[in-house]
């Protein structure tokens, strides 16, 4: 099956979907996406998805190029059409290219849509059951980490220091703060507690964050939106990481060290998160019947 990317407009074959060097996402990093994850060709939580691509392109003063009713379209339609059953559907928007290179935006702007499709790569099983390893980083990020933008170099450096050390993730803190990982959000649990670090321009506004904690408060667990302290995540009891396609993740060790009581007596993940893993598959599974 030939896949199929949608570039301004038409719809083409991957190998003839083709971008101007002049590009300023190409020259400059100068553009926003989102990353939808489809379960049966079924999007998830696609109007948020798409309320923090609009969120991103105010940040970087972009006009949307489509509506929302477009976007959704567009996104089933591909969702629809794709090789696959779960899919990630991709997004980027970028200014577009210019007739010369130039750092200030052009005068006129004729922005860049591309839209496609790939397999859904979830977490093997072994991950959920064993738990995963994570190293810890300075977030060394620009100051606005709350846009979703394409210039994700210091995102891709810091994933790779985990890559190096055989881990799965970089958990960031910044001024002995905790702020998020390389591509995730980051959840603490201490004393029977969920907590997870205030919502500002130094991370993400997770959209799976946003899930784990409407069903913190739907089942009745205590959870706590503050400032997290480093020496606090280091003293977790459980330490979890959470994206859209990796859904939620424990890690069982950072930097080398057992995370509390997320490593009991046979290595496995901690009791509170079994109870968040099946609340989150018991929602998707009600949000994916219900359409």
């Amino acid at each position: 099956m030939t896949v199929r990317v949608f570039l301004n407009g038409q719809w083409l074959a991957a190998q003839d979907a083709v971008v101007s060097v002049m590009d300023r996402g190409f020259l400059f990093g100068d553009g926003v996406y989102e990353v939808i994850p489809v379960y049966s060709r079924r999007p998830f939580r696609l109007e948020q998805h798409l309320a923090r691509l609009q969120q991103s392109l105010d940040g970087i003063q972009l006009v949307n190029p489509h509506g929302v009713a477009e976007w959704i379209a567009i996104v089933r339609q591909l969702a629809g059409e794709a090789e696959w059953e779960d899919q990630s559907i991709y997004i980027q928007v970028t200014r577009g290219p210019m007739a010369v290179r130039n750092h200030a935006f052009p005068k006129q702007v004729t922005p860049t849509v591309v839209v496609l499709a790939e397999p859904m790569l979830t977490p093997p099983d072994s991950q959920r059951e064993q738990g995963i390893a994570a190293v810890s980083a300075a977030d060394v990020r620009w100051l606005r980490c709350d846009l979703k933008t394409t210039s994700l170099l210091a995102n891709c450096l810091l994933r790779q220091m985990a890559v190096a050390a055989g881990c799965v993730e970089t958990v960031l803190f910044r001024d002995g703060f905790l702020t998020e990982g390389s591509a995730s959000s980051i959840f603490v649990v201490k004393d029977g507690v969920l907590l997870a670090p205030i919502k500002n321009h130094l991370m993400l506004p997770g959209i799976t964050y946003d899930v784990v904690l409407e069903l913190a408060a739907q089942h009745g667990l205590l959870h706590e939106v503050r400032d997290i302290t480093e020496p606090e995540t280091r003293a977790a009891d459980e330490l979890w990481m959470c994206s859209s396609t990796k859904e939620v993740l424990p890690i069982v060790t950072l930097d080398g060290r057992a995370v509390g009581k997320s490593v009991g007596a046979g290595g496995t993940p901690g009791p509170v998160f079994g109870r968040m893993y099946a609340w989150y598959q018991e929602f998707k599974a009600t949000v994916m019947r219900n359409g």
